[in-house]
């Protein structure tokens, strides 16, 4: 085979693995959306399905911030504990006796919380070296307890006028679940198509290599981090559009959003992932807990089948770059065995 051929044939080979994971949570949302309408008439109503977007929206920017940090080779586990302080700081400064004015600097500073968490993590990371996933465990426990500090029990909440315009809708599509697919796929249009978008998979690709050809690496996964809590933050106010107060409680959103990206196509090698990939995976996700609550199941059934999933999709997402692993680990043990025979020969 020639070596345009090969080109040709690894180029395929990504666009085909690109593609899989959006055709399975298009078919998987199909698939449990045809089985749960004939038995709960409940399911198809107006009300159902907007209450249902409207609890996805914030797994989906969840998500789309964490495939950030996983095209880098990174995790981030502190992102549920950010969007719930978030939550916590929107109590006090998006509450209904904020005036019209004060609702600018308000959401502001929460985008700005965000801002300031991504840096603090990309320090941790890129500064003082340590595991992305040990430096955002840190920083979620330091979140959680400033949470804690703010609201020591659930109370407060946000304005009327916030949490409205947060749900306003097309019949049962919030307008803010359309801007969020609109950004997802613009995400996934400039991860692929523009040189910023070959940079940060250039670097979760290879980081020694992306160096040598002149990319700035520690730029980019700083601003992968912060675009990750940027999401999170952002997250905070769809969180707060259907919290009924502002409660310290951290969710196990972290996980699902990891999950959610693999779902979605991310590599977690880094160097491979689709925004809009990871927006259905939140949105299947989220029909799994909507489902069991229709059928009265409990909770616990969703946790098990996330896990299956995330088994399941590194399996068939990765399972051609584990066999090629696989397959040099038994290249290299056998050029190792015939080296010493021969040595052995020699002597």
């Amino acid at each position: 085979m020639t070596f345009g051929a090969r080109v040709a044939a690894a180029i395929a080979g990504i666009r085909f693995r690109g593609v899989v994971p959006i055709v399975l949570m298009v078919g998987l949302i199909l698939a449990l959306g045809a089985y749960t309408a004939p038995q709960q008439g409940a399911f198809l109503t107006n009300r159902n399905l907007h209450d249902l977007l409207i609890e996805a929206m914030p797994l989906a920017l969840l998500s789309m911030g964490q495939t950030c940090a996983l095209l880098v080779g990174g995790f981030d586990v502190s992102v549920a504990a950010l969007m719930t302080l978030c939550v916590v700081v929107a109590s006090y400064t998006l509450s209904d006796s904020t005036s019209t004015l004060g609702m600018i600097p308000g959401a502001l500073l929460l985008v700005g919380i965000g801002l300031a968490v991504g840096l603090f993590n990309a320090v941790l990371i890129r500064v003082f070296r340590l595991p992305s996933i040990i430096a955002t465990l840190g920083t979620l426990s330091i979140l959680q307890g400033v949470a804690f500090w703010l609201r020591p029990y659930p109370s407060g909440s946000t304005s009327t006028d916030v949490v409205d315009a947060l749900k306003t809708s097309w019949s049962f599509v919030p307008l803010a679940f359309i801007g969020i697919v609109v950004l997802a796929l613009a995400a996934d249009v400039w991860l692929y198509r523009s040189r910023p978008g070959m940079a940060l998979r250039a670097v979760g690709l290879d980081e020694t290599a992306s160096r040598r050809i002149g990319i700035r690496t520690t730029h980019v996964v700083v601003l992968a981090f912060v675009a990750c809590s940027v999401m999170a933050s952002i997250a905070g106010f769809y969180q707060a559009a259907y919290s009924p107060s502002g409660s310290p409680i951290v969710f196990n959103q972290a996980l699902q959003s990891i999950a959610a990206g693999v779902l979605g196509g991310a590599s977690l090698a880094g160097g491979r992932g689709s925004f809009f990939g990871a927006l259905l995976a939140a949105l299947f996700l989220s029909l799994i807990g909507n489902v069991l609550a229709l059928f009265q199941q409990p909770t616990e059934y969703a946790d098990m089948t996330i896990g299956v999933l995330i088994l399941v999709a590194l399996v068939l997402y990765q399972g051609p770059e584990l066999l090629a692993r696989l397959r040099t680990s038994r290249g290299g043990v056998g050029r190792l065995r015939a080296g010493r025979a021969e040595a052995e020969e020699t002597a």
